[in-house]
């Protein structure tokens, strides 16, 4: 089973793509599902098709869902509200506070998890294809599940044997068994837990990241990919959304030129990642029908159910008194190349020409030491002051 999660700077497409992208899977015969999890749900009109939380076949190969969060948090979180409700209540917390405090950090994020994790257990889906949320909020979805153990280790310190002993006593004076709501607490964190190990498996789960050809998306996307893979996610293409198509007139043909600009840009900085191009088709891309069109034409003669990808494009390791940064950037055999860095930015002279990079935001407070380029991995020495 595969899972494909699309993320990118909110408003590039990405819910178009990956729409398109479950549309070529299934044609090509996959048991294919399509999931937003992105909070401000747009897959609905994307398909002009109305879904339901559950999963529903729509075509051939085909099922989609729309994630409501009500719903989803009613399948699976019921009874963990009012658990917690009722332990800060006898731990002496006010009636107004414990409410506020027993909505779980990440509930939202979590019940999506929980979904994935159920899928990947039934096996009946080949492929996931996941219309994920804008790049921030994606980042702390795969951070997830240590975010709600952390929580747990500060709500209850003393953890499963003083929980044991407590929840008896409350059992006896509230009726809520607290010492079993624990370990069905325990027993959902395993289960994100294991889904996140799913995302880290580079055979199975790809990451893709949605951009269109404009400066500031361009710098969203690099961020993006150079945190996902510092996380050791496989990020294993980039598609370049909303091309507007070549020999362009009227009031467009200027923004086309700047564009051929940004796309220049995007191949030289993004290789040896894998880039698909998306033209702009001069209308709104919805519907099965226009849909399928664009699926046709977006990733060539690569099938998009396979990892486009498998190596490792960044690496950061941990040496004395700093970090060891690795990026894989080819085909810079005698070139005259330096350095410079600004703060977690990092901009490549090469034969006078620029290419910025971002890097780890820990880095923004390390200086430079050193680097040596031996193809094709740059190696860059950052100390601490």
């Amino acid at each position: 089973m595969r899972f494909i999660l699309f993320t990118g700077k909110g408003g590039v497409g990405k819910t178009t793509i990956a729409s398109s992208t479950a549309i070529s899977i299934a044609k090509n015969g996959l048991k294919t599902l399509l999931i937003s999890t992105d909070p401000a749900h747009s897959l609905s009109d994307a398909l002009s098709i109305k879904l339901s939380p559950e999963p529903e076949e729509v075509s051939d190969n085909l099922w989609c869902m729309e994630f409501d969060v009500y719903y989803s948090m009613k399948k699976y979180w019921s009874n963990m509200k009012d658990l917690m409700y009722s332990v800060f209540k006898f731990q002496g917390v006010k009636n107004v506070v414990a409410d506020e405090l027993s909505v779980l950090p990440g509930m939202e994020e979590g019940a999506a998890f929980l979904w994935l994790e159920k899928f990947y257990e039934e096996q009946f889906f080949d492929v996931v294809v996941i219309d994920s949320a804008p790049t921030g909020e994606t980042l702390t979805l795969l951070s997830l599940p240590q975010s709600i153990n952390s929580w747990l280790t500060k709500a209850f310190p003393g953890q499963k044997i003083a929980l044991n002993t407590l929840g008896k006593v409350v059992r006896k004076t509230t009726g809520i068994p607290l010492d079993k709501g624990y370990g069905e607490l325990q027993h959902i964190f395993s289960k994100l837990e294991t889904i996140q190990q799913l995302f880290l498996d580079k055979s199975i789960t790809s990451m893709r990241v949605v951009c269109n050809p404009e400066k500031m998306v361009i710098q969203e996307a690099k961020r993006a990919i150079s945190y996902l893979q510092l996380y050791g996610y496989n990020v294993d293409a980039l598609i370049v959304n909303r091309i507007i198509p070549s020999n362009t007139k009227g009031f467009l043909s200027k923004y086309e030129e700047q564009q051929k600009v940004y796309l220049k840009q995007i191949f030289e900085d993004f290789n040896p990642l894998p880039i698909f191009k998306a033209n702009h088709f001069g209308e709104e891309v919805f519907g099965m029908k226009k849909l399928e069109k664009l699926a046709d034409t977006l990733y060539g003669e690569n099938n998009p159910e396979e990892v486009l990808l498998k190596e490792d494009l960044l690496e950061v390791e941990s040496i004395d008194k700093g970090y060891q940064i690795k990026m894989k950037i080819p085909h810079l055999d005698g070139s005259a190349i330096s350095l410079e860095k600004f703060g977690d930015e990092l901009v490549i002279n090469i034969n006078n020409q620029r290419r910025n990079y971002f890097l780890p935001k820990f880095a923004h407070f390390l200086e430079m030491d050193s680097y040596e380029y031996i193809s094709p991995w740059l190696y860059i020495k950052l100390l601490k002051n």
